[in-house]
């Protein structure tokens, strides 16, 4: 049982790596001039580890209940705390796991900045112009006059 515990910590690790790697690509593209052109792939690959990470959560959580512990951080601790395997894995894990949400956090804040630059833009183009008399509307007309 903990043979397949510390192999599913160990799969888990190389999810976490290959999750922080494209989040490494992610930023570089958010940086980029034209991100539209470069995020698909990787938002694909995003999703694609997050299903691979979901599982083996799941599978984690599974052999951890057979082993008699709790499932998530507080079972996973305890197991770790019986074998010294298991808890330099779990060092590792947790290691790779906080360098990924850094990168992920990270990438929100790219992710807010850029869409607050086009708000900002947006709003700027749909300025309403003041009608001034000799200037022609969207339609190509002059707009009449009102009486004041």
């Amino acid at each position: 049982m903990k043979d397949a515990l510390l192999a599913t910590l160990i799969e888990e690790y190389s999810a976490v790596e290959a999750f922080a790697s494209i989040l490494t690509l992610e930023t570089k593209a958010l940086t980029a001039l034209s991100p539209l052109e470069l995020l698909p792939p990787i938002v694909e690959k995003k999703t694609e580890l997050i299903g691979v990470l979901a599982r083996l959560e799941t599978t984690r959580d599974t052999l951890l209940a057979e082993m008699g512990f709790p499932s998530g951080w507080p079972g996973m601790e305890l197991a770790a705390s019986a074998d010294a395997r298991l808890a330099a894995q779990w060092a590792l894990l947790q290691k790779a796991a906080e360098r990924a949400r850094r990168f992920n956090t990270s990438n929100g804040e790219l992710i807010r900045v850029r869409m607050d630059y086009n708000q900002r833009a947006l709003t700027a183009l749909q300025v309403a112009v003041p009608q001034k008399t000799g200037f022609y509307g969207p339609d190509g007309r002059i707009p009449a006059r009102s009486a004041a």
